[in-house]
């Protein structure tokens, strides 16, 4: 996908303050959803598994950075490696950026080689305000007894050039190595970056 520094300028940008609603070390919220294949998902069936929640929206540039070097795809194969499921999430309204519908969300992960778990289009933002998805991306992880333990940004370089990704921290992959280690998430919270999640109005 291309890269370009202006048409930032078309994108509604957020670099916004930690306030999710969600709350780390609570239950994650359940929801239930229809994934692009047609199939039921529901959050509380994964109990027993890591989860990444990945919020995303092919157009923003922030996500280009990421799929367009790879690295995303990259940390969707390192999470699933470990068991983990991983759940994409695109909670554009109709007739806003980065909506699509279900054939064009297959078309987009067979162009940049995606591999989650399964796709979801949260059309009405349910899922989306449900857990305070403010950007694109935005991570959640989950352990196995359905606990929320990371919320925030992929990384520590909150920037749409993808040459900043060679020496980033990964924090969900970080998340994800504390809890093979055994150990708390050390970086359990950071400040999400990216484009404005478009929701409905």
């Amino acid at each position: 996908m291309a890269y370009s520094l202006t048409g930032l300028v078309l994108f509604l940008v957020a670099v916004l303050p930690v306030h999710a609603a969600v709350e780390i070390g609570k239950p994650a919220p359940d929801f239930e959803a229809v994934d692009i294949d047609g199939d039921t998902v529901r959050l509380s069936d994964l109990k027993g598994k890591r989860v990444v929640l990945e919020w995303t929206n092919h157009l923003c540039p922030y996500v280009q950075k990421h799929y367009g070097s790879g690295n995303m795809q990259a940390t969707q194969e390192a999470a699933r490696a470990q068991g983990a499921e991983w759940i994409s999430i695109v909670s554009s309204a109709p007739d806003l950026q980065g909506h699509t519908d279900a054939a064009e969300a297959h078309a987009i992960l067979e162009e940049t080689g995606a591999s989650p778990s399964v796709k979801i289009l949260d059309e009405s933002g349910e899922i989306g305000r449900l857990y305070g998805a403010r950007t694109t991306p935005h991570m959640f992880v989950i352990n196995e007894s359905g606990t929320l333990v990371y919320a925030g940004a992929i990384d520590n370089k909150s920037s749409p050039n993808p040459a900043t990704i060679d020496g980033a921290e990964n924090y969900v992959l970080e998340a994800l190595a504390d809890m093979e280690a055994g150990h708390d998430v050390r970086t359990p919270l950071t400040e999400p970056y990216g484009c404005a999640v478009k929701y409905a109005h």
